[in-house]
């Protein structure tokens, strides 16, 4: 992997020293197939900050990444939400189209928080993206999407997105009564954090620039390999 050149050891790797990735690292941020062990989602990234208390990364536009579609090439996204997610399904290569992302994570916590801008850095909006705790290997992160979302605007005011997925994803049997439970709770404690306006909403990164000397990371060809060693 030619990014894995910028890549120090993960923090807490069983049999090795707590080490954060510098800043300017190159990683990836992956998701796995819900309740399967291959991953659907590969996005390199550049590490902004990593310590003890928050992992964040940009993706950068125009960047080449791994995303779902369906057998038959068509968007996972034009297919039905009854059909969206029995359908057989593959994976291919594309950009990120658009301005790029901010992605924040705590250790541990079961989701992680993105900022969006529209073009000429106005910001849009954060988006609460409810996921398993990442989960660090030597090369970047792993999660589970699940599902269910909330999108924060500039005023405080938020709302649910995605209900209709969570729902859905449920009747297809992706996840069982108890981990649905779970997403529930995980979501009512973002929002506590949104109505209480703590971390990382008050924190200014609305007004945070990428540094204009990194250049767009590129997919490794081994994207999809099983980690060595893996923590959460």
């Amino acid at each position: 992997m030619a990014d894995g050149e910028a890549v120090s050891e993960a923090a807490g790797a069983p049999g090795g020293p707590t080490e954060f990735w510098a800043p300017g690292s190159r990683i990836l941020w992956r998701y796995r197939e819900n309740g399967g062990p291959h991953v659907h989602i590969a996005r390199p990234v550049t590490v902004v900050r990593d310590d003890a208390d928050l992992l964040a990364v940009w993706l950068a536009p125009g960047t080449e990444c791994v995303k779902p579609v369906l057998a038959d090439g068509t968007s996972v996204h034009l297919e039905p939400l009854a059909t969206r997610y029995t359908k057989p399904r593959t994976v291919q290569r594309d950009r990120w189209s658009g301005t790029g992302v901010l992605k924040l994570a705590r250790p541990g916590q079961p989701w992680s928080v993105w900022l969006f801008w529209d073009p000429g850095w106005r910001f849009k909006n954060w988006y609460v993206n409810l996921e398993e705790p990442l989960v660090r290997w030597e090369g970047g992160v792993d999660s589970e999407d699940h599902f269910l979302d909330i999108s924060v605007h500039p005023d405080r005011s938020w709302h649910w997105r995605d209900e209709d997925e969570f729902a859905q994803a449920q009747r297809d049997r992706l996840m069982d009564a108890r981990l649905a439970e779970r997403v529930r709770a995980a979501g009512r404690a973002a929002v506590a954090d949104i109505r209480a306006w703590g971390a990382p909403f008050a924190d200014g990164w609305e007004d945070w620039r990428p540094d204009p000397t990194w250049a767009v990371p590129s997919l490794p060809g081994d994207w999809d390999r099983t980690p060595a060693h893996a923590s959460s």
